[in-house]
């Protein structure tokens, strides 16, 4: 199966117009004009045939990833990389549950005896 049979069934399955389609590229910043994308659905023995490269399949599938999902959440930096946080060890988890379930404790004993 070569990329303008994959084009073109994906365009079939989502019901995508090519202006659907080239507003999907520029999603990734890939400019394409509607008659360049023309000739990837056209038949092989038409003269103004072309071949659909890799990049523009893989610019169209990220685009079509951003078009359904929507753009990924921007992740927030750490203000300094000196201020890294070290990971956890497993032990140290357990301290800080068992602190908060005895202050936990120790509330709810002081709601009680003021009841």
């Amino acid at each position: 199966m070569t990329n303008n049979d994959v084009l073109k069934k994906l365009r079939v399955a989502l019901k995508l117009r090519d202006d659907d389609i080239v507003k999907i590229l520029e999603l990734v910043d890939f400019r394409i004009s509607k008659s360049e994308l023309g000739a990837f659905f056209r038949k092989e023995d038409h003269p103004k045939y072309m071949e659909c490269g890799d990049q523009i399949l893989r610019n169209f599938l990220n685009g079509l990833v951003i078009h359904l999902r929507g753009p990924l959440p921007k992740k927030i930096s750490a203000k300094k990389s000196d201020d890294k946080k070290s990971p956890i060890k497993k032990t140290d988890a357990k301290k800080i549950v068992s602190k908060k379930s005895d202050a936990n404790k120790t509330v709810s004993k002081k709601k009680a005896s003021n009841n």
